[in-house]
């Protein structure tokens, strides 16, 4: 399901939509005009975010991935003397 997007003044006339919403998607962003201000998501999704390894390493990871080609082409930066003239 896809991200659900509602107003301030929504979530305060309609609480039980915004809690409906949590529960069916992965978030809901609250927003004041277009700006998002809050995030609303469900307590298994947030205790899911707790428990989460917190490295680099492992949120990259892609376990589910098997070999993949990558093919990565050689860039050669050249550093040069800053002119402050």
């Amino acid at each position: 399901m896809p991200i659900s997007y509602l107003s301030n003044q929504e979530l305060a006339k309609d609480v039980h939509t915004a809690l409906c919403a949590a529960e069916k998607g992965p978030v809901v962003i609250i927003r004041d005009g277009t700006a998002p201000t809050h995030v609303l998501l469900s307590f298994q999704d947030y205790q899911e975010l707790l428990t989460r390894p917190r490295n680099i390493a492992a949120s990259l990871a892609m376990p589910e991935v098997e070999d993949v080609d990558f093919d990565v082409t050689r860039v050669d930066i050249q550093l040069r003397k800053a002119d402050f003239t």
